[in-house]
């Protein structure tokens, strides 16, 4: 056994638990490439300060979660712990909002940290799948933002997720709002970190899981009461889109993410099959974040996915996905120059698109059939130095059990047409 393990709330992702991990990536993406978003990969660390201005410093995640470092050079850079103020910062270095083609439309999967106490369905070290739509105001682009998120898990085939959405307001209304809620919470008996929060963004403390303050917010203020006009047609506009699409949602006056930087159209993506920590994406739209960074106004939209959640959720359903066989035909030489001419065969047949395997070491026969049984694989080629003089293989259906010569020459054709 090794001497090192992995870090503590982090994990390894091997085979076979690896190959849902890239079903589901490739789930959630699909329906974005289809609607024009196009990929982004940015550094998996970034300056402290993009994500103190843009997640917000009254945020668990800044104040309590982010991992930072300190580089020989003097300068403070933290592990990214979400993905939109990262993405959002390399459209605008790279000018990709003056190219004339509003909504910059960008698709994202990677790596993030935080450091959160360890337990079910939440890491340390965790994988998302994101979406963001920069640089136009539109309820139609909030509700397709939401739309491929739900068409994603669908294709996933998974039943038990709820959408819940909310709207935050905007600039106009939200102050008003917030001077109202922070007169409430001044008369409740919080502890000294929470009434911090409520000074720095009062929103926060709705967020706030603990039942000791979730009691005391009984009667609190709604926002839904203060939305000005403008974000009431915003948002009825989203809710009208969304049922036309047959996308079912919950109102959810309480919701407001984690996160700083949201205004008006809030959502979030939760599974009764996870327990306490039932989210398992969301987002919604961040007007002003822009701004926060040093970029010009752009308002924009956007949502992250939980690789992890997902992958936690369709276990709760009992969903085992169709994966692509990793092993389609496995090559089994008997002697060495059997060795020499199936090698090249195998290259051969995996030119030809067809997943293909070497029985590697010198095994003999019967250690190789094992392998090949492992390896799950749909055939097998069977070839010694007798096979080769006569210019055939021996071509065995691993299920049937049956075993047919096949000329060499032919092999490609012949299991092309037998795997189509």
């Amino acid at each position: 056994m090794s001497t090192f393990q992995a870090p503590k709330g982090t994990y390894d992702l091997i085979p076979p638990d690896s190959a849902t991990f890239l079903a589901v990536r490739e789930a959630i993406s699909a329906p974005l490439k289809r609607a024009g978003y196009g990929y982004v990969e940015t550094p998996g660390f970034e300056t402290v300060e993009l994500f103190s201005r843009g997640v917000g410093e009254s945020t668990d995640i800044v104040s309590k979660e982010m991992y930072t470092l300190t580089t020989k050079g003097g300068t403070t850079l933290a592990l990214r712990p979400e993905g939109t103020a990262s993405v959002l910062r390399a459209a605008l270095q790279n000018n990709l909002h003056k190219l004339g083609n509003l909504p910059v439309k960008l698709w994202y999967s990677g790596s993030y940290y935080r450091y959160e106490r360890p337990q079910a369905g939440r890491y340390r070290h965790f994988s998302q799948v994101g979406a963001e739509a920069i640089g136009t105001e539109d309820p139609v682009l909030d509700a397709e933002l939401i739309i491929l998120a739900v068409d994603a898990y669908r294709t996933l085939g998974l039943q038990n997720f709820r959408v819940l959405l909310n709207s935050l307001g905007d600039k106009e209304c939200r102050p008003v709002y917030r001077a109202a809620l922070q007169e409430f919470l001044g008369g409740l008996d919080l502890d000294e970190d929470t009434v911090r929060r409520a000074e720095i963004n009062p929103l926060r403390v709705l967020d706030d899981k603990r039942d000791a303050v979730q009691k005391q917010l009984t009667g609190a203020p709604m926002l839904r009461d203060y939305l000005c006009e403008a974000c009431k047609e915003y948002h009825e506009q989203v809710r009208e889109l969304l049922t036309a699409a047959g996308v079912a949602f919950e109102d959810d006056p309480k919701l407001v993410r984690g996160l700083d930087y949201y205004t008006r159209t809030t959502f979030e993506f939760v599974h009764g099959g996870l327990g306490s920590q039932s989210a398992v994406g969301g987002g919604g739209r961040y007007d002003g974040l822009s701004e926060m960074i040093g970029g010009p106004a752009l308002p924009s939209v956007g949502w992250a996915l939980g690789v992890d959640r997902t992958v936690l959720a369709l276990k709760a359903e009992g969903i085992e996905l169709e994966l692509p066989a990793t092993t389609d035909v496995f090559a089994v030489p008997l002697g060495e120059e059997a060795r020499r001419t199936l090698f090249g065969t195998v290259t051969e047949l995996r030119r030809a698109g067809i997943a293909t395997d070497f029985a590697f070491g010198g095994k003999g026969l019967k250690n190789a059939m094992k392998s090949a049984n492992r390896a799950d694989a749909r055939f097998a080629i069977v070839a010694g130095e007798r096979d080769l003089a006569e210019g055939v293989v021996q071509l065995k259906d691993m299920r049937s059990g049956e075993q047919t010569a096949v000329a060499l020459d032919a092999l490609v054709a012949t299991l092309q047409e037998k795997l189509a």
